[in-house]
């Protein structure tokens, strides 16, 4: 499937939550839902919860991460201003600065085949850009979630609603989830990992230093 038509097709999606909805603390083993599934997309979607409130940058991003739960190269972190690995097997598709619209905000395509066989997990972050500098939290968020779909079918696999989760928080990052790596089968695992510091206290944490500019 060419990449356009993957972009137009995430596009002011909106599904009904069923039971496929996931919560904190589940661990989804994502291939025994599809055995079919190679190649799937992380998706966020967000709006701001206030009247008249500064326009919110809010990024999606992913650390690759190995069995010592860092990164080996600077290529194995993922966002708005490194949008795709060397390999090209984990592309982020486009940065979203208000979170406008339905559907997507953002997404991150990974191709499974191609994540290197030492690559173990992918930590999937929530950020706020330069949130410190203009006081904004992840509490000011509404109708969040994060999902993974699978991007040959378009088929929604697991969504994560993440509104209480993010409720009354003053951090402007959070590790959201983790795909993690079970010799040929992926499993998908909500989580609330805050972090005061954003993108750049995750660098620290994963083996980086990060550039936000």
């Amino acid at each position: 499937m060419a990449d356009d038509i993957l972009d137009t097709r995430f596009e002011g999606k909106k599904v009904e939550l069923a039971d496929n909805q996931v919560f904190l603390g589940d661990d989804l083993n994502l291939n025994q839902i599809d055995p079919t599934l190679r190649r799937l997309a992380i998706g966020a979607g967000w709006d701001v919860n206030a009247f008249n409130a500064d326009t919110l940058d809010l990024d999606l991003s992913v650390f690759l991460l190995n069995k010592e739960n860092v990164t080996r190269v600077d290529s194995d972190f993922v966002f708005y201003n490194q949008p795709e690995t060397l390999d090209g097997g984990v592309k982020h598709r486009g940065d979203s600065r208000t979170g406008a619209g339905d559907g997507d905000d953002e997404n991150i395509l990974v191709d499974l085949h191609a994540v290197p066989f030492d690559i173990m997990s992918m930590a999937i972050s929530i950020t706020i850009y330069k949130g410190y500098e203009k006081q904004q939290d992840l509490g000011s968020l509404r109708n969040a979630y994060v999902r993974i779909v699978n991007a040959d079918t378009n088929h929604e696999l697991c969504r994560y609603v993440i509104d209480k989760v993010l409720e009354d928080r003053s951090e402007i990052g959070v590790v959201i989830a983790h795909l993690n790596r079970e010799g040929p089968k992926w499993h998908f695992k909500p989580e609330a990992d805050f972090v005061p510091g954003g993108l750049s206290e995750l660098g620290k944490r994963y083996g980086l230093i990060i550039n936000q500019e």
